[in-house]
C-alpha cells in the first residue's frame, strides 16, 4: 500500500517535533514526509536562544543536523517557504515554485514578532529578537553602540534585555507600557522585587512608558515617550509580543480568529479536515500558546490521530519556570487568585532579591497557585502539588522554602505523587513513564532515561525531579543508590576521598592509574583535585595538577566576562590598615583596575591581564596582603560587625575572633565555598545566620550556628551549640567542616548537605558535639594539620620562576597582552580616570 504523503509547512521547534514524534510511531512506514522551511537552516531550540550570545554554537542549538532528515526519508526545502496552499487539488506552491500534492497538511508555521507602529522603526539600530540572523545583526550593531533599550518587559522582553547584557552594552534600559514587569506572570510585588534585582545588575526600567518616535536621521539616536520624556539610545531591541504566522491559511480560505490564528478544534483540525495547525499559529480554546510545551502536544495530537487514535488537546498549564538574566522567576497554578478566594503565605527577603508566594484554598488543603522570584528550587513539587489536588502538609510553607533539619515533610516527597502525574511537560513523560523504564528496562541513570523517554531533553527544568525519581524507584526496589563521581571511577565522593588517603596517593594520574579507568573528565578532575588538596594541602598547581584544576583555580583568579581577571587580596574580619588601603589604590591605579568593595568586607579588582597577576601579587604580596582565595572552593570570608571594640551594643571582640577563625581556615579546601560570620550581639550585623558556619556573641560566650545558606538558595543556619567558649566554638568548628569536607558530595554546599544527612541535625550534633562517632580527636588532628601546613598560594607563584611562566596570553610571545581585552570602567570609575587624566 503507497504510503500517504504529509506536508509539513515550517521547521521551527514544533514543526521538527511533530516529525520526530511521527517517525518513532509510524512503525509500519504509513506516511511520506515533506518538509517546507522558511529559515535557512533546519530547526534549532528558540527557547535557549539568548545562550547563541556566547555560551553555545548554532551546532549545540540545532535540535537535529540535515542527515537526521535523509537518514529517515525526509525531503526538506530550506530557504523556501510556502506562498499557496490549492485545497480543491490538495497541492502547496513554494517561494522557488516547487509544487508538492499532500494527503494531509500539517501548518507549523509559528509566530512573528509584533511591532508597534511606532513612526521611525525602520531605522538602522532597530532590530527584533526572533531568528538566528536577527542575533547575527545584533551582534555586528552591538560593536558600535554604548547604550541599549528594549521595548517590552514581559518573558521574551527581558531575554533580549540580557542579550543586550551579553553584547556588552552595560548600559541597558527596558520600557514597559503596562504598570510593573511580566504582568501576566507574576503580581505588584514580585514586580518590584524582580525590577529591584536587575537594577543592581545595571538594567534600569522604565514603567508606563508609551514610545511615540524613534528619533534619528538613519540611524537611531533617542526615544520619545508620550509624557514627553527623551531617551538617548544607539541601539533598540523590540520585544512587544508575537502575532500568529497564519497569512498563507487567510488567502486559502481557511477559518481564522478575529485577532489572528488558525481556528483549530480539540484534534487540531482547521476548518478543512485534511489541514492541521499546531504552535504558535493555532488557535486553539480562544487562545494562542506562546510556550514550546504546548505545542509539542499539539504535535502528539496529530500524530495519534492520524495513526488511528482518538487523543485531544486539553486546556493547557501555562506555569511557567525561568532564569531570566541570572533571576530564577516562576508561576504556577493561579498565581493571582486573592482574598477572599484564598488564603496566601508570602516569603519576601527585599536584600537577595527573593520574593515567594503561595496561594491556598480556604480551607488550608489545597494549593491553587503561587510566584516564585529569585530561587525557584522548590517550582516542580509545588506545580505537581497544584495539578494533583495533593493534601497540604501541617506546614504548607516547607513546600515552598523548602524542608528544614534534613528531613523532608512526610507526603512531600516526589514518589508520592501519582503515576499519571506530568513530569516533563515538554515531552509529556509522566511519573508512570520514568518508573517503568527503571523497574521494567533496569534504566538507573538520567542520560538512560532521556534516550528512552526524552524527559528533560526540552527545557529542562524537570531534570532534578527526575532524577529524584529514578533514585526513589530504586530505593523501593531495594537497591542502594550510589552517586559515584562518574563513568571514570565506580566510588562517591566520600568512598574515593577514603581510598586516595589511604593509598597516599598525591596526582590525578596515580589516582585515576589506581582507582579509576579511562582518560576521566571535566567532571571527575575537578573532584579529585578538591580531594587532593584537601588531604595533602600542597601547591595546587605543582606536579602537573594544573590541568585537573577549574579554569578560576588554573590561574588563581576569577575570570570575568572579557577575558580578564579579578585580584582580592584577603583582609580578615574587614580590618585594614590605612598602608594597606593605599597600597591596593596604588596597584589598582597602575594596572588599571575597577575596583568595588563587596559584601564581604574585601576590595575586589577587576580587569587584570592574566600576565599582569604574578606582578600585582608580588606588589601585593609585599604590603603585607596575601590570597583571598575568592577563586577557589574553599573559604572565602569571616564577616565580622565592630563588635566590642566600638559598639555600644558588642558583647565580646568580634573583628579579633573573626580574625582568627578566618586565619585559622584561610587555606581549608571544600566541596563547595564556605563563608562565615561574627556577631558581636544578637543584632547580628554581620550577617552570621545566612553563612555556612555563624557566631554570635552572648553574654555567656557564643552561639554556634551552621549549615546557613545566602546566595540563590537561602537557609538560615541552625543553632548547633549555644553559650561555649571560645575554645570550644573552636573545636567544633574543627570537627564540623572537617566532618563536612569528608563527607559532602561534589560542589555540595553545607545547607544541602545537611538536607540531605540521614539523622539531620540531630544527627549532626550527636557526632560534632557528643562525639558520637569517637572520631573528635580524629577531625581535630586533620584539621590542625591543614592549618599547621597552610602556605599563600600567590607567594608561591610570585617567588617560582617556573610557575610565573604559566601566567601569559601568548607563550611564544609571552611580553604580549590579548588586544581583544580592553578595560571596561563603570560608573563612578570612568568619571575618576577621566579626572586623573
Amino acid at each position: 500500500m503507497k504510503p500517504k504523503k504529509i506536508v509539513v509547512v515550517g521547521n521551527g521547534m514544533v514543526g521538527y517535533k511533530f516529525c520526530e514524534k511521527l517517525i518513532a510511531k509510524d512503525t509500519g512506514k504509513s506516511f511520506e514526509l515533506v518538509v517546507f522551511g522558511e529559515e535557512p537552516r533546519v530547526a534549532y531550540d528558540r527557547v535557549h536562544l539568548s545562550e547563541y550570545f556566547g555560551q553555545k554554537t548554532i551546532e549545540e542549538l540545532t535540535m537535529a543536523p540535515l542527515s537526521w532528515y535523509a537518514e529517515n526519508n525526509i525531503r526538506i526545502h530550506l530557504s523556501d517557504p510556502v506562498m499557496d496552499i490549492d485545497r480543491d487539488t490538495k497541492t502547496v506552491r513554494s517561494h522557488h515554485g516547487i509544487v508538492e500534492s499532500y494527503d494531509y497538511l500539517v501548518l507549523a508555521t509559528g509566530s512573528a514578532p509584533f511591532v508597534p507602529p511606532i513612526p521611525g522603526v525602520e531605522k538602522d539600530g532597530v532590530f527584533v529578537y526572533r531568528t538566528i540572523e536577527d542575533l547575527d545583526m545584533m551582534k555586528d550593531h552591538a560593536k558600535k553602540s554604548k547604550r541599549g533599550a528594549v521595548i517590552g518587559g514581559g518573558l521574551l522582553g527581558l531575554e533580549a534585555a540580557k542579550a543586550l547584557l551579553d553584547l556588552g552594552i552595560r548600559d541597558t534600559h527596558v520600557i514597559e507600557f503596562a504598570p510593573k514587569l511580566m504582568p501576566r506572570q507574576i503580581d505588584d510585588l514580585g514586580s518590584r522585587i524582580l525590577e529591584h534585582k536587575l537594577n543592581e545588575l545595571g538594567i534600569q526600567i522604565h514603567l508606563q512608558k508609551n514610545t511615540q518616535d524613534i528619533q534619528g536621521d538613519e540611524r537611531i539616536e533617542s526615544m520619545l515617550f508620550a509624557d514627553g520624556s527623551i531617551l538617548e539610545v544607539d541601539m533598540l531591541v523590540i520585544s512587544a509580543g508575537i502575532k500568529p504566522r497564519d497569512e498563507v491559511a487567510k488567502m486559502s480560505g481557511l477559518a481564522v480568529g478575529s485577532r489572528g490564528g488558525i481556528v483549530v478544534n480539540d484534534k487540531m483540525e482547521t476548518s478543512d479536515p485534511s489541514i492541521f495547525a499546531i504552535g504558535e499559529c493555532a488557535l486553539v480554546h480562544h487562545m494562542i500558546y506562546g510556550l514550546v510545551a504546548p505545542g509539542y502536544e499539539m504535535a502528539d495530537v496529530v500524530v495519534s490521530n492520524l495513526l488511528g487514535g482518538e487523543k485531544e488537546f486539553k486546556p493547557f498549564d501555562m506555569s511557567t519556570k525561568l532564569k531570566l538574566i541570572g533571576v530564577d522567576v516562576a508561576s504556577y497554578g493561579d498565581p493571582f487568585i486573592t482574598s477572599p478566594n484564598c488564603k496566601t503565605i508570602v516569603y519576601e527577603d527585599t536584600q537577595k532579591g527573593i520574593y515567594k508566594r503561595m496561594n491556598i484554598s480556604l480551607d488550608g488543603k489545597e494549593l491553587l497557585g503561587g510566584i516564585l522570584i529569585g530561587e525557584a528550587e522548590q517550582y516542580n513539587m509545588l506545580l505537581q502539588t497544584v495539578k494533583n489536588k495533593t493534601i497540604l502538609p501541617p506546614n504548607p510553607e516547607d513546600l515552598m522554602l523548602g524542608s528544614r533539619g534534613g528531613s523532608e515533610e512526610a507526603g512531600a516527597g516526589v514518589m508520592s505523587l501519582p503515576d499519571d502525574a506530568l513530569i516533563c511537560s515538554c515531552e509529556a513523560v509522566t511519573k508512570g513513564n520514568i518508573c517503568h523504564e527503571v523497574t521494567a528496562n533496569g534504566i538507573s541513570t538520567l542520560d538512560g532515561i532521556k534516550k528512552c523517554t526524552k524527559a528533560g531533553t526540552g527545557c529542562g527544568g524537570c531534570v532534578p525531579m527526575v532524577k529524584d525519581l529514578i533514585n526513589g524507584t530504586l530505593k523501593e526496589q531495594g537497591v542502594y543508590v550510589r552517586n559515584i563521581v562518574c563513568e571514570h571511577f565506580d566510588y562517591t565522593r566520600q568512598e574515593l576521598f577514603d581510598l586516595v588517603k589511604i593509598n597516599g596517593h598525591k596526582t590525578y594520574n596515580e589516582v585515576l592509574d589506581s582507582l579509576g579507568k579511562g582518560d576521566g573528565c571535566e567532571v571527575c578532575k575537578p573532584a579529585v583535585a578538591s580531594i587532593l588538596a584537601s588531604l595533602w594541602n600542597e601547591m595546587i598547581l605543582k606536579k602537573g595538577q594544573d590541568t585537573i584544576q577549574d579554569s578560576n583555580d588554573r590561574y588563581l583568579a576569577n575570570i570575568q566576562k572579557g577575558g580578564t581577571y579579578s585580584v582580592v587580596p584577603r583582609i580578615p574580619g574587614g580590618e585594614i590598615t590605612p598602608e594597606k588601603l593605599i597600597a591596593i589604590g596604588t596597584v589598582a591605579q597602575k594596572y588599571n583596575l575597577y575596583t568595588k568593595i563587596t559584601g564581604g568586607q574585601r576590595i575586589d579588582m577587576f580587569g587584570a591581564h592574566v600576565g599582569d597577576l604574578p606582578d600585582i601579587w608580588e606588589e601585593l604580596i609585599e604590603a603585607g596582603f596575601e590570597s583571598g582565595h575568592a577563586y577557589g572552593k574553599s573559604l572565602r570570608t569571616v564577616k565580622s560587625c565592630v563588635g566590642s571594640t566600638w559598639c555600644r551594643f558588642g558583647l565580646h571582640d568580634s573583628v579579633s575572633f573573626a580574625i582568627e577563625i578566618e586565619e585559622r581556615y584561610r587555606g581549608l579546601r571544600s566541596p563547595h565555598k564556605l563563608k562565615g560570620g561574627v556577631s558581636g550581639c544578637i543584632r547580628e550585623c554581620a550577617e552570621a545566620q545566612s553563612k555556612d558556619f555563624g557566631i554570635i556573641a552572648t553574654e555567656k560566650g557564643w552561639n554556634l550556628y551552621i549549615c546557613g545558606n545566602g546566595g540563590s538558595k537561602p537557609q538560615h543556619a541552625i543553632l548547633l551549640a549555644s553559650d561555649i567558649s571560645s575554645e570550644d566554638c573552636i573545636r567544633y568548628l574543627d570537627r564540623f567542616l572537617m566532618f563536612y569536607i569528608k563527607t559532602a558530595e561534589p560542589l555540595t554546599r553545607t545547607a544541602t548537605w545537611l538536607n540531605k544527612l540521614d539523622g539531620g541535625i540531630a544527627y549532626l550534633k550527636s557526632v560534632i558535639v557528643s562525639d558520637s562517632l569517637s572520631i573528635g580527636s580524629l577531625l581535630e588532628k586533620e584539621m590542625q594539620f591543614m592549618v599547621d601546613t597552610y602556605a599563600c598560594e600567590w607567594k608561591e607563584v610570585v617567588n617560582n620562576p617556573e610557575l610565573r611562566k604559566r601566567f601569559t596570553h601568548f607563550v611564544n610571545v609571552p611580553q604580549q597582552k590579548d588586544p581583544t581585552i580592553q578595560f571596561e570602567g563603570m560608573r563612578e570609575q570612568k568619571r575618576a580616570m577621566e579626572w586623573v587624566k
